[in-house]
C-alpha cells in the first residue's frame, strides 16, 4: 500500500504565520503517525517546493523512517522532500505531465491525470479526457523507457470515481488482459523506440498537459515530424515490439538479429508469424488486418512477441 502526503498545507495557520513551528509540530509528527499507524510500503511526498530540504527537516525525517520506523526495512520514498530535491535526490525520481523520458540512473515514475486536471474537476467534459488509445500508448511509451505510470484517479465530493474514469480503466484493463505480457515485469530494450524520419518536437523536462502528445508522436504527426513506429520491451524469455497502428503486410524491425530459430507471435491471437533476416533488419510477415477478429480495445496497440 502506498500513501500520498502533501507537505504543503495552504490554509493551516502555522503554515501561513510560523513555518518553522508548522514543520516541527505538525508536519513531522503527522508523517510519523501516518507511517506507524498504516505501515505503508511507499510514502509519496508532494508540495515540497516552498521550503528547502533543510527547512523541511527532511534528513531528520528520512533518518527516522529508515532506522526507527516500523517499516524501516521495506519503505520506499520518492523525490519530493524539498526545493530542488526533485529529480536530484530520492528513493526514485518522478516526472509530471512530461512526454519524453528523462535520463535517470535510478527507477522513475511519470504521474499525470486522465485529463488536464490532477484529481476530479467538475468542469471537465468528455473531450477533456484522454482517449483509451492515448492512455494505452502513454503507458507503453513510459514502460518502454523503464518508467512506471502513476495515473491519477480523482473521486468526486461523495467519494465516487466518475463513470468516464471507470470506463477508461476498464478499457485499459481489457487491452492489458491480452497484451500484459509485453508490459508487466519487462525492461527496456533496444533504445525503447523505432523512429521514422523527421524532426522531433517533444523534449524531456517540459510539461504537456494534454495526452494528445502521444497521438501526435505516433498516429497524427505534424508535417515533417518523426513518429514512434514501434515501442520495445523485453523480459527473460522474449522481446516485444508494440506498434501504434497495424503495420500492413510486413513489419520491419531495424538493426535486430534474433536467433535463427526464434519464434514470432501476434499476442492478441497467439498466431505464429513467419519472419526473415534482411541484412541488419528482420521482416515479419503479417496477415491482412484482422478487423473481424479483434475487439475495439485490441486496436489501441499491436504487440508482437519474439522469443529469445
Amino acid at each position: 500500500m502506498g500513501v500520498y502526503y502533501s507537505l504543503y498545507e495552504w490554509y493551516h495557520p502555522w503554515w501561513q504565520n510560523d513555518k518553522e513551528r508548522f514543520v516541527e509540530e505538525h508536519f513531522l509528527p503527522q508523517v510519523k503517525d501516518l507511517v506507524q499507524t498504516y505501515e505503508p510500503d511507499l510514502l509519496w511526498g508532494d508540495g515540497e517546493w516552498d521550503l528547502t530540504a533543510a527547512q523541511w527537516k527532511s534528513k531528520k525525517l528520512l533518518a527516522w523512517l529508515f532506522n526507527e520506523s516500523k517499516v524501516k526495512e521495506s519503505i520506499v520514498v520518492n523525490d519530493r522532500w524539498g526545493k530542488n530535491v526533485r529529480k536530484n535526490h530520492g528513493g526514485y525520481f518522478t516526472t509530471e505531465y512530461e512526454a519524453e523520458a528523462p535520463e535517470f540512473d535510478r527507477p522513475w515514475e511519470e504521474t499525470r491525470g486522465m485529463g488536464f486536471s490532477f484529481g476530479y474537476n467538475q468542469n471537465e467534459d468528455s473531450q477533456d479526457y484522454n482517449s483509451p488509445q492515448a492512455l494505452v500508448l502513454m503507458l507503453v511509451n513510459i514502460v518502454s523507457t523503464g518508467g512506471n505510470l502513476l495515473l491519477n484517479i480523482g473521486p468526486d465530493a461523495r467519494g465516487k470515481i466518475p463513470p468516464i474514469m471507470q470506463e477508461r480503466l476498464l478499457q485499459m484493463g481489457k487491452w492489458l488482459d491480452v497484451n500484459g505480457e509485453a508490459i508487466f515485469k519487462t525492461r527496456p530494450w533496444k533504445g525503447s523506440f523505432q523512429w521514422s524520419n523527421g524532426s522531433k518536437e517533444f523534449k524531456s523536462n517540459e510539461h504537456y498537459l494534454g495526452g494528445d502528445y502521444i497521438i501526435r508522436q505516433t498516429l497524427k504527426p505534424k508535417k515533417g515530424q518523426a513518429v514512434k513506429e514501434i515501442f520495445f520491451t523485453q523480459n527473460k524469455e522474449a522481446y516485444f515490439a508494440i506498434t501504434p497502428k497495424w503495420p500492413g503486410k510486413k513489419l520491419r524491425i531495424k538493426s535486430f538479429k534474433p536467433k535463427p530459430n526464434a519464434k514470432v507471435n501476434f499476442l492478441h491471437t497467439g498466431e505464429s508469424l513467419k519472419w526473415s533476416q534482411d541484412g541488419e533488419d528482420i521482416v515479419i510477415e503479417l496477415p491482412e488486418f484482422p478487423s473481424d477478429g479483434l475487439k475495439p480495445e485490441a486496436t489501441y496497440g499491436y504487440a508482437f512477441k519474439i522469443s529469445k
